[in-house]
């Protein structure tokens, strides 16, 4: 069984947020970002996969299951029932279960962390994609990037964890 950790980038900076990925053991970002350009420093494709890859994590971009500009719009007005109508049906189309299954080929092999910007995964269209994958037995556990440490300080809680192993440990 796969764990898949989200996480979004709202409410912190990327030293906190990569060091937040280091400590649960993520090996691969997923980001399913529609746009991946950023106003917050760090966070724009590029400058993300370079800091990714200096702390020995790999990038990769799922574009196709990125939420469409109209679920943005939706979500972003607080019309969260229209939000998730419009994004259920764009992970319907052909191109994003393209991707879906692209991204199940990277969970099933590599500790992997679904990215999009909001801190709160229950307005963000990656829980849906996490969601799907735990249809198909993945576990998801949210993850916070303003305070790393506490996945240290509880490290025995994060799904999988192995108090002798460490908190990326897996059954």
């Amino acid at each position: 069984m796969s764990i898949v950790y989200t996480i979004g980038y709202e409410g912190t900076d990327i030293a906190r947020f990569i060091e937040t990925l280091q400590h649960v053991g993520v090996e691969v970002l997923a980001d399913v970002r529609a746009v991946t350009v950023s106003r917050k420093r760090g966070f724009s494709k590029n400058g993300l996969r370079e800091r990714l890859q200096e702390a020995g994590i790999a990038y990769e971009h799922f574009g196709s299951l990125g939420d469409p500009k109209p679920g943005r719009e939706a979500a972003r007005e607080g019309r969260m029932a229209d939000f998730q109508r419009i994004y259920s049906t764009h992970l319907a189309t052909a191109e994003a279960q393209d991707g879906l299954t692209s991204l199940r080929k990277v969970v099933d092999t590599k500790v992997t962390c679904l990215m999009c910007y909001e801190r709160d995964p229950k307005i963000c269209h990656r829980t849906i994609v996490a969601n799907s994958l735990a249809d198909e037995g993945a576990t998801i556990f949210d993850l916070f990037g303003d305070d790393p440490g506490r996945y240290l300080r509880h490290a025995a809680k994060l799904p999988g964890s192995n108090p002798r192993k460490g908190p990326s440990a897996t059954e």
